[in-house]
């Protein structure tokens, strides 16, 4: 099996401009292997994802900025949504589409031509291949929400197959998202626990199948929780099987990437911040103000304290006063830990669903409070915050669930309803801090926390937070019949046109 991870946009340019041998070994290296083993594509493809998730780098994730967790202070262009510049949306597309489902497919691909060894049953063998596919193939729908809710309608049944097809057409999201949600069932179906699955190469839950199907019913959940303003009845039904079928809900079960603490497998964070040495982004002051407002134990380790003990936060897309070392506070130690894990979904992430689902009637087995303190409980365990402190920080009149948000903080936007999107909305906003892709999906679901854009932000914005990203310029170079196809049938390829969930 060659290795051969190209894009569909990378795999459509290259066939219109590369150069052409009548040799058939034209591309082949014979001083390099290319036999590759489906337990390296997945590690491959597992650590992609994770690092395109977890990166602050501003050529690939601008999205600390966008839900307002970060400021920048030298180089305020990505905080002011210009996309463009970097080619962010290029990037985001080629990691998603080439690094990491590419790899899955090709590693399903090198699994389907492997032999069983003599020394294992057909019947163990049988399971073993079944639930290596399926975790594949629960990878391949959590990626593909991610297009989804990053860009609208996107390529989906015609991605992927080059030489066949090398200019796919765009699906519609809606539509992309009930197959999806067909395809975590039958995936849920084949995960078998009573066989094995990877020996190695499963960086997230080394090969533990049970543990996959746990994940695979969150990816169900998830999938649930965004279309339920749009299409409640079968939001319903879907989470109340994923429900019904086990979920992740505590901190062991946590489908995390331990990175090394060393070069070049340590931490996207890292990288960019400590080994870059690059100190020039600083905490926002609309989420440091309103943990401090709410004496939130966190944030001693989301941030660094001032000389006083205080902490302080820049202005989201302005340009900060220097000396920025010293006027504000900057990302905790802890986040910027050589060795901290990427994470691809959380305990108490699935708990704030359930609270989203049990807000709307749908039979989850507990109350909306109950899934609410339970998500902030796990949040403050995740981050070694003591039971007292934890304790203390519920029983606060504001973040108390029957309480919480029916008078908004001083100083802080809020409708003073105490609304359930209100008040689940600020807090798995603090929770996320670290999960910028999904704060900014969470955010645009619920419309909550308000967020105000800086009036320096570009005029494509509209003066508003970016609710999609643009269309990668070389689709549109590339496959312009199909991008343009695309852009008329979402709306407009604009940073303000919503993806299709995105109803209120």
């Amino acid at each position: 099996m060659k290795k051969i991870f190209l894009s569909i946009v990378t795999l459509t340019f290259l066939s219109l401009s590369s150069c052409v041998s009548d040799n058939e070994d034209f591309n082949d290296d014979g001083k390099k292997s290319y036999d590759v083993p489906a337990e390296s594509l997945l590690s491959n493809a597992q650590k992609e994802l994770s690092d395109q998730l977890t990166t602050p780098s501003v050529n690939n994730n601008p999205l600390r900025y966008y839900v307002q967790y970060w400021a920048a202070t030298l180089y305020p262009a990505e905080s002011r949504y210009n996309l463009t510049t970097r080619l962010i949306p290029d990037t985001h597309w080629t990691k998603l589409y080439q690094d990491v489902l590419g790899n899955l497919k090709t590693s399903e691909e090198v699994l389907k031509a492997q032999t069983k060894p003599d020394a294992t049953s057909a019947s163990d063998w049988q399971k073993q291949q079944q639930n290596k596919v399926a975790i594949l193939e629960v990878l391949r729908v959590y990626t593909y929400q991610i297009l989804v809710d990053t860009f609208g309608d996107v390529p989906y049944s015609e991605s992927l197959q080059n030489p066949t097809i090398v200019l796919p057409k765009y699906d519609n999201g809606e539509e992309i998202y009930t197959k999806l949600i067909a395809r975590i069932d039958a995936a849920i179906a084949q995960l078998d626990a009573t066989g094995a699955s990877f020996d190695t190469g499963d960086l997230i839950y080394k090969g533990d199948v049970a543990k996959w199907k746990l994940f695979a019913n969150t990816v169900k959940l998830k999938l649930a929780i965004n279309i339920a303003d749009l299409n409640p009845a079968l939001a319903k039904t879907t989470a109340e099987s994923a429900y019904n079928s086990g979920l992740l809900l505590t901190n062991a079960n946590n489908a995390l990437l331990t990175y090394a603490s060393f070069a070049p497998n340590y931490n996207p964070i890292f990288d960019n911040l400590v080994a870059s040495q690059r100190n020039d982004n600083v905490p926002a002051n609309t989420l440091v103000n309103r943990m401090n407002a709410m004496s939130d134990p966190r944030r001693p380790i989301f941030f660094t304290p001032m000389e006083d003990g205080t902490y302080v936060g820049g202005i989201p897309g302005g340009r900060n006063s220097l000396p920025y070392e010293s006027t504000y506070s900057h990302v905790g130690d802890v986040i910027k830990n050589p060795s901290a894990p990427g994470v691809l979904i959380e305990a108490f992430e699935t708990n704030f669903y359930l609270a989203e689902a049990a807000a709307r009637n749908f039979v989850v087995g507990n109350t909306v409070e109950h899934y609410y303190t339970q998500a902030i409980t796990l949040s403050c365990n995740y981050w070694g915050v003591s039971p007292e402190e934890t304790a203390a920080y519920l029983a606060n009149p504001q973040v108390a669930y029957a309480t919480a948000a029916t008078t908004p903080l001083t100083g802080f936007p809020g409708t003073g309803t105490g609304t359930w999107q209100e008040k689940i909305g600020y807090q798995e906003w603090i929770a996320l801090y670290n999960r910028s892709f999904q704060a900014w999906t969470a955010y645009r679901r619920l419309d909550f926390p308000i967020l105000i854009s800086n009036a320096s932000s570009v005029p494509a914005s509209d003066k508003k937070v970016p609710v999609r990203y643009t269309y990668p310029t070389v689709e549109q170079t590339v496959n312009g019949a199909n991008w343009s196809a695309a852009s008329d049938a979402i709306g407009g390829n604009l940073l303000t046109t919503k993806i299709f969930w995105d109803v209120k």
